[in-house]
């Protein structure tokens, strides 16, 4: 699986963004696929996750702000981001896993970051 995300750029606090993650090489309908970011100095974390039989799950931080959605027809999922805040600026990865796919560990599959960076 090959995934590509997209959408990240320059925001002001309070604004919003959508991310994209365009995956290809075979369907991910039945898989976990998720989004994660990472910070400068920071740890990978999780964000959220759209699961393989269609929950979701978000991380604290972000519920109520962020949404994740999927078009399974088109093999892509997005990351809808409202109300931004300056704690959100990370690059943010799309990934494929089993599991629960809240732990970047499990993880198999990972497309290159877009980033986000949202000023004050």
């Amino acid at each position: 699986v090959q995934l590509q995300a997209s959408g990240g750029g320059l925001v002001q606090a309070g604004g919003s963004l959508r991310l994209s993650c365009a995956a290809s090489g075979r369907p991910i309908s039945t898989n976990a696929v998720g989004w994660f970011r990472q910070a400068p100095g920071k740890e990978r974390e999780f964000v959220s996750v759209f699961k393989w039989w269609g929950g979701t799950s978000y991380a604290d931080s972000v519920k109520g702000r962020f949404t994740i959605s999927r078009d399974n027809a088109k093999n892509m999922v997005y990351l809808q981001m409202i109300s931004l805040k300056p704690e959100d600026t990370a690059v943010y990865y799309c990934a494929v896993g089993g599991g629960q796919g809240t732990d970047p560990h499990g993880m198999n599959y990972w497309g290159k970051g877009t980033l986000v960076t949202v000023s004050s």
